[in-house]
């Protein structure tokens, strides 16, 4: 989930951007969501900085079409945009939030006719619980959330001894960074606690609560998104929870920086693409996400971005020897632990987190 916030400067251009889109030339957007009714227009919906360098271009040469991308900055966003009624041909949401558009019939059946390559998928990115046939949507992304680390001030054995508990150790006050984020910081805090990430009981989500307060209040830590990658390969602070995609291209960056996932259990998260019931070119949508899953497509995509690539082929050799990341201890995410989890749409949870998390950045 993840997952790119956009850069601040991204965020400056993103109007620019999209006034010409990523389509190539002669591909324009007016700013509005209008579609344009054409059958060689595929207009995806996307997270920022989260699509291989050449993966746009390549797919329109192939396909003689034009891509419209748009981006948003949460799965929140995403939805709003969605239940208005704005109209895309794929959607790149989180796990979550698939589970939330198929329970609101928000989505159409993948064409498994179209949809050939789906036996590239690496087998962790299979029938996963929100859509266990594959039936709706197929990964794009996945990964974990964990602490990346300065290996020289921080000690593994404190790390192994507590785990998300680190992150209330007063040694290391004033030495970390927080995602602004209030699913990630419930997650960690829940699992601190031993407690399940997608509990709705009250109690349980009230010590959760207390627990960040107590974070917030003696550790002092900074609330950071985007920035978080820069100033961890700087080294400005010690400890940071980062998504494991950051994370592989902080340790690529930083030798002197690790990575861990505390055995508490995390958050295993996928990115997943979909296309909407009000597609305008359901075909087109499915013939992409089709290709997304091509090595070279797949390959692309892993080494642009640093997030760990569906494809199992892509996966291993981007891992293995001589690839990008090799023996890089973040690119590969953590599987079959039995305390990791992944995020279920709870409307309890939603509800109390955005609540709470207000109440702790104001403590």
């Amino acid at each position: 989930m993840k997952h790119r916030w956009l850069s601040a400067a991204l965020s400056g251009t993103l109007l620019l951007g999209l006034l010409t889109g990523c389509g190539g030339p002669g591909t324009e957007f007016d700013g509005t969501n209008q579609t344009s009714g054409s059958s060689d227009t595929l207009k995806i919906y996307n997270w920022g900085e989260y699509t291989g360098e050449n993966l746009i271009d390549n797919f329109e040469d192939e396909y003689d079409c034009h891509v419209i991308m748009e981006y948003f900055d949460s799965n929140e966003m995403m939805y709003t945009k969605i239940s208005a009624g704005d109209s895309y041909d794929v959607l790149i949401p989180s796990d979550y939030m698939i589970e939330r558009l198929i329970k609101e019939n928000y989505l159409q059946p993948l064409d498994k006719e179209i949809i050939t390559n789906i036996d590239l998928l690496a087998d962790d990115c299979r029938g996963l619980d929100y859509d266990p046939d594959n039936t709706y949507s197929i990964p794009y992304f996945w990964g974990s959330v964990g602490i990346v680390y300065n290996k020289n001030t921080v000690s593994r054995d404190d790390l192994e001894r507590e785990g998300w508990n680190i992150l209330a150790d007063t040694k290391y006050a004033g030495r970390l960074y927080l995602y602004d984020s209030e699913r990630d910081s419930f997650m960690m805090a829940l699992k601190a606690l031993g407690y399940s990430m997608n509990t709705d009981n009250e109690d349980e989500i009230n010590a959760a609560y207390e627990w960040l307060c107590n974070v917030n209040n003696t550790m002092k830590p900074v609330y950071v998104t985007d920035e978080i990658i820069d100033n961890m390969i700087n080294g400005i602070k010690d400890i940071g929870i980062v998504y494991s995609g950051d994370a592989a291209y902080i340790l690529s960056e930083n030798p002197d920086m690790g990575y861990y996932c505390p055995d508490q259990g995390t958050n295993i998260w996928s990115d997943a693409m979909v296309i909407p019931k009000n597609a305008s070119n359901p075909e087109l949508a499915n013939l992409f996400i089709n290709y997304v899953l091509t090595y070279d497509a797949s390959m692309d995509n892993t080494e642009t971005v640093g997030y760990t690539s569906s494809n199992a082929e892509v996966m291993a050799d981007a891992y293995g020897e001589g690839g990008i990341y090799e023996g890089n201890e973040a690119y590969i995410p953590r599987s079959g632990y039995d305390k990791d989890e992944v995020f279920r749409d709870n409307e309890v949870l939603r509800k109390k987190l955005s609540e709470l998390w207000i109440k702790v950045k104001a403590k």
